[in-house]
């Protein structure tokens, strides 16, 4: 599961990063969760990070909605 993360930063300085970010070819919100990529990987010890890996790796997958019970439902 996914979270956000609020930031605040003053308006001007925004619209000045999204348009310097937007002339390299990105946006604000790739370089943020490229940053925090990189962060955790700095700040969190292999070890930790290699159980979340294994743990997330774990989680039961979605089923697939049964397309002709759908279907069948809407007949």
């Amino acid at each position: 599961m996914k979270k956000n993360i609020i930031i605040t930063m003053e308006n001007d300085k925004l619209s000045a990063l999204k348009m310097y970010t937007e002339q390299k070819g990105t946006t604000v919100e790739e370089e943020l969760t490229r940053f925090t990529e990189q962060m955790y990987a700095k700040t969190v010890p292999q070890n930790v990070r290699d159980f979340i890996d294994m743990m997330s790796k774990q989680q039961p997958a979605v089923k697939p909605r049964n397309a002709s019970a759908d279907s069948e439902n809407n007949a």
